[in-house]
């Protein structure tokens, strides 16, 4: 199935970028498929499609035009700072049908570039009904594209990636990656780490936010590649849901603990203690959010953090919401 989609995928950017981009930008714009197999997610019913906005472009748009989005968003990045290292953060809202992780996404945008200044650099695949038009869906092809840019902007020996997914996740170790009525493949723990894997990048640091996220961190650890999960292997995280702005880890890692200090580590360990105190208090199984620390990672993030002067705070404030309007059938 996913074979199929991305035949069917690339005849569509054929088609668009044949008539306006140059041989070269077309072999670019192809992307490669994946490392590993994957079911696809099965269509959505065709009454999904009545609750498709309004004002948003049609699905097919929204499919076509999805090439030309990531390489506009990596056109947008800010400039590499030379002579010290550089980190680029990508964030991943997986689930377009809750607000939550398109928040988490957008606001990680905003902390990283504002708080941490012009060694940071960001940029955000998300699936939400509200930023169809203006966003590169969290998708596993615009994930690899975005990847691959990626490699080609940053200093392979001296820039960090932080990859920021956020999503629902599974027993079975998957995340969630849906934008109703799209056909969009799921990613798995492996496939994540075979993704990472076939692209060079030295310095890495992986958060993924959503239950049962520990079960990444044995194929995503190694070398140089600091590891934080929400939860371990066999237990939920906490805070997602259509009622939350945030969830307990966006809040904990991001809004609190980042916001005090620039070393991600110990971020985190402020971040597992109010983590696990909140769960106390609302009687929830502990999560147990996970970390691993590859070898090089901590003196690299250090060698980043010098050329760091934190700015002020900056405040969360959850995205404007998705627009009322959909389309309807008599």
């Amino acid at each position: 199935m996913r074979n199929l989609l991305i035949v069917a995928a690339a005849l569509l950017a054929g088609v668009a970028l044949a008539t306006w981009l140059p041989v070269g930008d077309l072999t670019a714009a192809v992307i490669a498929p994946p490392a590993s197999p994957l079911q696809a997610q099965a269509p959505a019913d065709p009454a999904a499609l009545d609750d498709w906005p309004a004002s948003a472009p049609s699905p097919e748009q929204v499919l076509y035009a999805q090439p030309r989005m990531v390489r506009d968003a990596l056109a947008r990045l800010t400039p590499r700072v030379d002579g010290t290292p550089n980190l680029y953060l990508l964030a991943f809202a997986g689930d377009g049908g809750e607000d939550v992780f398109r928040n988490e996404a957008e606001y990680a945008a905003q902390l990283f570039v504002s708080r941490f200044g012009p060694t940071a650099h960001s940029l955000v695949l998300e699936n939400n009904p509200a930023t169809l038009g203006t966003r590169p869906l969290a998708s596993w092809s615009n994930l690899e594209a975005a990847l691959d840019g990626l490699q080609r902007v940053m200093r392979p020996e001296q820039d960090i990636l932080l990859l920021y997914v956020t999503s629902h996740g599974s027993e079975d170790h998957s995340l969630l990656v849906d934008m109703d009525p799209l056909p969009l493949d799921q990613i798995g723990a492996q496939d994540l780490a075979d993704i990472l894997a076939a692209r060079h990048f030295k310095w890495k640091v992986i958060v993924v936010n959503a239950c049962y996220s520990g079960g990444f961190v044995p194929p995503l650890r190694g070398p140089g590649t600091l590891v934080l999960t929400a939860a371990r292997s066999d237990r939920s995280s906490f805070g997602c849901g259509s009622d939350s702005d945030i969830t307990y880890f966006g809040k904990a890692w991001l809004v609190d603990a980042l916001n005090q200090t620039d070393n991600f580590v110990d971020a985190f360990k402020r971040a597992r203690s109010d983590i696990a105190a909140w769960e106390k208090q609302d009687e929830l199984t502990p999560s147990e959010p996970q970390i691993d620390i590859g070898s090089g990672i901590a003196a690299q993030l250090a060698a980043w953090r010098k050329r760091v002067v934190p700015g002020p705070v900056v405040p969360f404030k959850p995205a404007t919401p998705s627009a009322a309007d959909t389309t309807s059938t008599p």
